[in-house]
């Protein structure tokens, strides 16, 4: 198997073959744009639409459209939209694995977008079943054949799924398949405490946090100073500053600054997890960490200028066709 190992510069050396798991949440979206403050006890006029969301699912897709030609995802959805998903995710070139849980409904993301030229979002969200994944839907054989994990980080804000996350980890480690990982939200963060984090992301090779997450796990108000901190801890960390770009650090110092591309945002969703399917797809293709990144900002710009967090379904940036490898998915009832 292909892989960079865990070393130092992990990120720096890109993987040339081998396929990308995702493990991470699969939800719906329901994402209403509207345009200024909400008016408090009465209307709000929006546009409002329903569309395949996640994190770990929108990476997923983002991934195989930058060019990754297997990519896989396990996640965990309710029977009232695992085939709608299934199919979302097989158009977009993903093989899914999803697990369908027969208690918990999908998880439902209500995403509050306001089109005022910064196109800033307020998410609700309800986990549903994608918090659900447990170790029992963990096996080391979903590695075969992997050249690179990412796991999403709202997985580490419930017991079921902290523990799945402990079992990919160690599957990855006897592998020597380096894993990422994205600290997914601010609020989460919070409530589940830095130390806790910082304990529970122990081995993990690349960190991608946002400008604020990296301030909040360091507690520095400089991104540039906390991307130093967190490369004291992590391998290789690659810090999402949006309209600002994004900082590559290691070894406790920022290697390299790369620019945002310019855009006309309409809708932020997914934005960073367009950055990640890109980055990641991208290491795999060979590249380093700062060609990886520039991707990413270049996939950023483009998730902007769409409304959701996914990209164009049923074709490819850089591939053939647009259900790529293992393109029916499976679907596994627990």
């Amino acid at each position: 198997m292909s892989g960079s190992g865990r070393s130092g510069a992990a990120g720096d050396a890109g993987d040339a073959a081998g396929a990308l798991l995702v493990v991470g949440d699969v939800v719906t979206d329901v994402v209403a744009r509207h345009r200024g403050p909400l008016a408090a006890g009465t209307d709000t006029a929006a546009v409002i639409r329903t569309v395949p969301g996640g994190a770990g699912a929108n990476v997923a897709c983002w991934a195989a459209y930058e060019g990754c030609a297997d990519v896989r995802l396990l996640g965990r959805v309710g029977g009232d939209a695992a085939a709608w998903h299934e199919r979302e995710l097989a158009a977009s070139g993903v093989r899914p694995l999803l697990v369908t849980d027969p208690e918990a409904p999908t998880g439902t993301v209500i995403c509050l977008v306001d089109t005022g030229a910064s196109a800033e979002r307020t998410f609700l969200t309800d986990s549903g079943a994608s918090l659900r994944l447990a170790p029992d839907d963990w096996s080391p054989a979903l590695l075969d054949g992997v050249a690179r994990l990412h796991l999403s980080g709202y997985l580490l804000f419930s017991g079921p799924s902290r523990a799945l996350v402990s079992a990919a980890l160690e599957s990855a480690r006897a592998r020597g398949v380096p894993v990422s990982l994205d600290p997914a939200s601010t609020g989460f963060l919070t409530r589940l405490g830095v130390g806790r984090f910082l304990e529970l992301a122990e081995g993990v090779d690349v960190l991608l946090p946002s400008r604020d997450e990296a301030c909040l796990l360091t507690g520095l108000p400089d991104p540039a100073d906390a991307a130093a901190k967190l490369s004291r801890h992590f391998p290789s960390v690659v810090v999402k500053q949006g309209g600002a770009g994004a900082l590559v650090a290691r070894s406790g110092a920022v290697r390299a600054r790369v620019p945002a591309l310019p855009a006309t945002p309409r809708d932020t969703t997914g934005a960073g997890d367009a950055f990640t399917g890109a980055f990641l797809a991208a290491l795999l293709a060979g590249a380093g960490s700062e060609e990886a990144a520039t991707a990413g900002c270049a996939a950023g710009a483009k998730a902007v200028e769409r409304v959701g967090g996914r990209p164009p379904s049923g074709s490819r940036r850089r591939g053939e066709g647009g259900e790529g490898e293992g393109g029916e998915g499976e679907t596994r009832v627990r």
